[in-house]
């Protein structure tokens, strides 16, 4: 049973992003409208690090030994005597202007109507210039395909009307999913009666993942240095 589901989950990056033989233009054409504009805002006060979401990711997408599609980073924090620890949870961050699409070769990554930047895998060749061009680290090539991989939003849940593993998944309730064009959508309500920030915001690239209580000197803080627990081979 666990065997048919993880090979199942295999093929729905293919499925959702478009047939091999239908260009870039036209599946961004067939996903989404582009009515919604999806984003998550993070609340790190509400984040305990019990990686609960990094676990559902991995069962829901069968992400491969040792690569995270997101991942909490716990940093050990020292102010003079006191030790303490801090929760980034990481994940792709469907920017509106991603730098990973201009730099890919074949068309293989763009991004939906709806904002949700996406990987074809049956156009993708696994030359990983979009891993590089990713200022976030967060894209890896998958060893099992062969192909870049990262998280979607879960688009295919998306799309059947159901929250992101990783959403539906956090004992805390510290990510929040919804829609930017809702005007009554709790992602909009918390932009716009909150101070949020972004990772990395000289980079340019608009991310479309917010923080609540990110410290300034964690904004640039994504490649996991210093933390408790992480893939062995995270970020490498």
């Amino acid at each position: 049973m666990i065997h048919s589901r993880r090979n199942f989950l295999r093929v729905l990056p293919a499925i959702s992003a478009g047939a091999a033989m239908v260009p870039a233009i036209a599946a961004q054409a067939v996903a989404g409208d582009g009515k919604q504009r999806w984003a998550m805002v993070v609340d790190l006060q509400k984040c305990i690090g019990c990686q609960a979401c990094t676990l559902a990711c991995i069962m829901e997408n069968a992400v491969p030994e040792n690569r995270f599609r997101t991942l909490v980073s716990t940093y050990e924090v020292h102010d003079g005597a006191h030790t303490g620890t801090y929760m980034l949870p990481r994940l792709c961050n469907h920017c509106e202007e991603p730098p990973c699409i201009p730099v890919c070769p074949v068309g293989a990554t763009f991004q939906r109507a709806d904002g949700i930047v996406v990987v074809d895998g049956d156009r993708c060749v696994g030359c990983a210039y979009c891993v590089q061009a990713c200022p976030y680290d967060a894209r890896f090539i998958n060893h099992d395909t062969g192909k870049a991989d990262k998280c979607t939003f879960c688009a295919h849940r998306i799309d059947a009307g159901l929250l992101p593993a990783c959403v539906e998944s956090c004992v805390g309730g510290a990510r929040i999913f919804g829609d930017l064009n809702a005007a009554g959508s709790q992602v909009r309500q918390l932009l716009e009666q909150n101070k949020v920030k972004v990772l990395k915001p000289e980079m340019g690239s608009q991310p479309q993942v917010f923080y609540l209580g990110l410290e300034t000197h964690f904004q640039g803080r994504v490649e996991g240095e210093g933390t408790l627990w992480q893939p062995s081979d995270a970020g490498a």
